[in-house]
């Protein structure tokens, strides 16, 4: 790996909020399901990459009649396994680093049930309205929302989370603007002596 890859490695961590250790791994993960699709791949395979300098070796070893790996550990890179191996590694790293970013802003959230939010509306209907909270999107049903108050898009609004979960598209983050806990932590805010 050269050293314009690397520098283009790190920048991508730094801009998507990836721990660099976590890149290498997916990149690792993607070289490593690249090698095993090639002709003539070892069975028992996987990738090292040195962080320092991004040289990466695939290495190999025996398997005993029992599957179990033993002997010494010997490199098994194939000669061209550069071009394949950027093409494996762009298609899986576009994906992982989308798993971890949904998993980032599912971490960040998670924790924050009970918590108030500021979002700006999207989109609203009759079912529900949508509010981009900056680095996620939030629910908020029609149950949850005042009557005969329905948010316009653009408009600024308050919400209290009410439960934060997984989801194929990233943290399903559902609000309310009717549970009381949103009056108590308003107080809260406002009225310092309230919070203490």
């Amino acid at each position: 790996m050269n050293a314009e890859m690397m520098e283009a490695l790190y920048a991508l961590a730094s801009e998507r909020g990836i721990s660099v250790d976590t890149l290498f791994s997916v990149l690792a993960d993607a070289m490593e399901s690249a090698y095993k699709k090639m002709p003539g791949a070892r069975e028992y395979a996987w990738v090292v990459i040195n962080p320092d300098t991004g040289e990466f070796r695939v290495m190999s070893q025996e398997l005993d009649e029992d599957g179990e790996p033993e002997g010494e550990e010997f490199d098994v890179t194939p000669d061209n396994f550069g071009r394949i191996a950027a093409q494996a590694a762009k298609q899986v790293m576009g994906q992982r680093i989308r798993e971890a970013e949904r998993e980032l802003k599912y971490e960040e959230y998670s924790g924050r049930e009970g918590d108030i939010v500021t979002g700006i509306v999207q989109q609203s209907d009759a079912r529900y309205a949508l509010l981009d909270l900056g680095k996620a999107e939030a629910l908020m049903p029609q149950s949850e929302q005042i009557a005969f108050d329905r948010p316009q898009p653009g408009q600024r609004v308050k919400a209290y989370i009410i439960e934060v979960r997984r989801s194929p598209k990233g943290p399903q983050i559902v609000v309310s603007r009717t549970h009381p806990g949103l009056i108590k932590r308003l107080f809260e805010l406002e009225v310092p002596e309230i919070a203490d």
